[in-house]
């Protein structure tokens, strides 16, 4: 059997493993030793790997962001940051039809920009905003596809867990990818405000308008989001300065591991000032914080594992020859792999199908002549794959986010849901096609910075 075949066929055995509950990271590590063991004829190759390579791994300094990115999520939801939030938005926007929907995004958009979390996102808004939306008489649709999608911003908007791990993947730089992926997710939540306006204005009794809230108490309530705001300001801040001030012999505020422990700590001082998180918190949210990293060092163990696997059949470079020889347009194979995420979404999670995927797509991407320049290609395909995971997170019958819900709401039938986030999915189609079809969108602003 040939190398390339050999890899498709072990592909094809880890998505029939998936499918079945094997954990995601036995089922990757497992195929790349398997694989490896099949190719050399011998246990000795991959026991070797398996010496060296979880060091060589996690003793990358790249990776302190992760743990530190995600206990300011942590923090952040222990404090109640998202509730208050969602209720200074909702004090804005509440008196609009659908204005609780889209203080919902709003503070989705907020709480992403210090969570990086879709899954956290959508769990949190789904018990903040989703009760809050149902009281006030909204359509159990429209508060339902509000929260799944709004989930979604949690890593569109840096900074982004899984958009670390995908520069670590493709050799990339983590600031740029965060620049990159600045625009893209507010135009994302843009959109979803769209959507919203558009279905209030169809069908006004889904989203009824409230009671007008006082000046006095709007502006008393903005006291309640300046910390997410001057967390994330200083935080992405800091290290997108990083772009320019380098390039001028200048000094950054912060390394991007600087920035996560900022972030961090800011996260957990400002909860101490305000006294509403104590020790018990603290801890809960560090044994959370270490539960989360380590499934996330197993998959990426197991990630490197398949990508070995893969370097010695020679597969990837060979899809790319094949694509090449082939004459297919490369928008026809970009599109062939974002629909590719979408139906992997309704089976694993978007850290999974990054650590799959990219190992196989992103030298076929590179391959291909997008007219971008070197390096440029790997930046702008990273926020592709990223909003087309998050799509599949939230397409019916079984996106990992709709379950979220449903949990959570045990009291809406699931077929609302469904109804619910159609209409977010369909503006989240269109952004993927403008994104695809416009790469300077995602790109401007590193080429900014960096010029």
């Amino acid at each position: 059997m040939t190398g390339p075949a050999l890899a498709a066929l072990v592909f094809a055995g880890v998505i029939a493993a998936i499918l079945v509950r094997i954990p995601v990271a036995v089922a990757i590590g497992g195929a790349g030793i398997a694989g490896t063991w099949a190719i050399l004829g011998s246990a000795a190759g991959p026991m070797s790997q398996l010496k060296t390579l979880p060091f060589d791994i996690f003793s990358t300094p790249s990776l302190v962001i992760v743990p530190l990115f995600l206990l300011m999520g942590q923090v952040a939801t222990q404090t109640g940051l998202s509730a208050a939030l969602f209720g200074v938005a909702g004090d804005w926007a509440g008196h609009r039809r659908g204005g609780m929907a889209l203080a919902g995004i709003g503070a989705s958009a907020g709480f992403g920009a210090i969570c990086g979390s879709s899954l956290a996102t959508a769990s949190t808004m789904a018990q903040v905003a989703l009760p809050e939306m149902r009281a006030r008489g909204y359509s159990d649709a429209l508060a339902a596809g509000t929260v799944a999608a709004g989930g979604t911003l949690g890593i569109l908007i840096p900074p982004s867990v899984i958009l670390v791990i995908y520069a670590i993947m493709a050799e990339a730089n983590i600031v740029t990818l965060f620049a990159a992926a600045l625009l893209p997710g507010l135009l994302a939540a843009a959109g979803y405000a769209l959507v919203i306006t558009l279905y209030v204005r169809i069908a006004p009794e889904a989203g009824p308008a409230g009671a007008r809230a006082p000046l006095k108490a709007r502006l008393a309530g903005l006291s309640q989001a300046w910390p997410v705001l001057a967390i994330f300001g200083l935080t992405m801040g800091g290290m997108l300065l990083d772009l320019d001030w380098q390039s001028a012999g200048l000094q950054a505020l912060f390394t991007p591991n600087e920035a996560a422990a900022f972030g961090a700590m800011a996260t957990v001082l400002h909860g101490a000032l305000t006294g509403r998180l104590n020790l018990t918190g603290l801890v809960e949210a560090i044994l959370e914080t270490a539960r989360t990293t380590a499934m996330i060092f197993a998959i990426l163990l197991g990630a490197e594992l398949f990508k070995g696997f893969l370097a010695l059949t020679q597969a990837p470079q060979a899809l790319a020859g094949w694509v090449e020889a082939a004459g297919i347009a490369p928008v026809v194979v970009l599109a062939a792999m974002l629909l590719a995420y979408l139906i992997f979404g309704c089976v694993m999670d978007s850290l999974s199908m990054i650590l799959l995927t990219v190992p196989v797509f992103l030298p076929v991407i590179e391959a291909l002549d997008f007219g971008l320049q070197p390096g440029e290609a790997a930046i702008w395909f990273g926020i592709l794959a990223l909003m087309a995971v998050e799509v599949g997170l939230i397409t019916p019958p079984v996106g990992l986010n709709l379950f979220i819900l449903s949990a959570a709401a045990p009291g809406i039938d699931v077929r609302r849901i469904w109804a619910g986030v159609l209409p977010f999915i369909l503006s989240d189609v269109v952004r993927i096609a403008i994104l695809g079809a416009l790469p300077a969108i995602s790109l401007w602003l590193p080429r900014w910075l960096a010029g």
